[in-house]
């Protein structure tokens, strides 16, 4: 466990279940970008459709849960740090690391394109991408948006004093805004993603008071509220993926259906917050709280990683069974990078994931 951190992520006096949350969000991105891998590599995966099942099933909410967590914490930095100490915590922690490990990850695959299951059309101009068009050059698209929603929501709520209910408003008119240029099949790069998600940084700031007081976890662990809940996402959850198995596409609801996107997203999310809540309730699967914490590193590291672990344990130890050449790669996909992190931390290399330096965590390493 030492080369995850654990002692130092599970002492932390920050809110546990958000980590929790975290984790189980990383956990269905990273099962996703294992089962594309393996599917672009010309594996059977038409002989196991409960692998696309889930895929499908879980696809609606994974990445709202992120923003909404994230926004839930703007009102109370910006209070602490004031509005250019919280840009320059963005560009630090989120912006720099999409920027290195997406350059890392774009010069791998123009220099191996041969082995890789990236597309031969690859570029110089996929460097260019990152900030302009990050959809195309994987899965860098959500850490832009994360950054560039952060920091105009904080400049917004500062510069115009736009209240939580305005920046409601706003994310609204723009999530509408964006599902119609989806139905023009308008193309506007990174702006698109600005427009969806910046609706769910906004529940997160207005929720922020009632999710971050202790209270909230007896309500959300409680009967009546899990009962309803549970019934919920799971009759959403199925209408969703029959949908979009019907249609063939993983993007039909969220691109041809938002409104009923937006009810799957929000009751995904609560069901994730519920789940979060009892576990740290009861102290259960602590791991999946250290996996959330480091959600960022799993994040940039991904897709390199489950690559280079696809080639290994087909190529090199010649497994074909598809479920358990699933199960070995997302799990390499999810605990390398943490451990690729901690090494970093050893080794003085914490510049590769964050332009401020980690001092706690590394005291914590090194302390005898």
């Amino acid at each position: 466990m030492n080369l995850f951190n654990s002692k130092y992520i599970l002492s932390n006096k920050r809110h546990g279940w958000i980590d929790y949350d975290r984790g189980i969000s990383i956990i269905l991105v990273t099962y996703r970008h294992c089962y594309e891998s393996m599917e672009k590599s010309g594996l059977d995966l038409k002989s196991y459709p409960w692998l696309e099942y889930i895929n499908v099933f879980f696809f609606g909410f994974r990445m709202p849960l992120f923003f909404i967590a994230s926004g839930m914490f703007i009102s109370g930095s910006m209070s602490k740090r004031g509005i250019g100490s919280y840009i320059q915590n963005r560009v630090q922690s989120i912006l720099y690391p999409m920027l290195v490990w997406g350059v890392i990850q774009i010069s791998l695959q123009l220099l191996f394109s041969n082995y890789t299951n990236s597309k031969n059309d690859i570029n110089y101009y996929y460097y260019v991408y990152l900030i302009t068009d990050p959809r195309v050059t994987g899965q860098f698209w959500y850490l832009n948006a994360l950054f560039f929603v952060g920091v105009i929501y904080a400049i917004l709520k500062v510069k115009l004093r736009f209240t939580v209910w305005y920046q409601l408003f706003l994310g609204i008119f723009f999530y509408v805004l964006c599902g119609y240029i989806n139905s023009q099949s308008i193309n506007l790069g990174a702006i698109n993603d600005i427009l969806k998600y910046y609706l769910f940084f906004a529940v997160g700031d207005a929720i922020s008071g009632f999710m971050l007081n202790d209270k909230t976890a007896d309500l959300f662990t409680s009967r009546k509220v899990v009962i309803p809940l549970v019934i919920s996402f799971f009759v959403i959850q199925y209408i969703f993926t029959e949908i979009n198995l019907k249609n063939g596409s993983n993007y039909h609801v969220e691109n041809g259906i938002p409104l009923f996107f937006l009810l799957v997203a929000i009751v995904g999310c609560a069901m994730s917050i519920s789940v979060s809540f009892s576990l740290k309730k009861h102290q259960k699967l602590n791991f999946l709280r250290v996996v959330g914490y480091n959600s960022v590193h799993i994040y940039c590291l991904q897709i390199i990683v489950m690559s280079l672990a696809r080639q290994f344990y087909m190529n090199i130890l010649k497994l074909q069974n598809v479920p358990f050449l699933a199960l070995l790669i997302l799990t390499t996909g999810i605990l390398l990078p943490m451990v690729i992190y901690n090494i970093c931390l050893r080794l003085n290399a914490w510049w590769l994931f964050t332009l401020k330096k980690p001092v706690e965590e590394i005291e914590v390493i090194f302390k005898k």
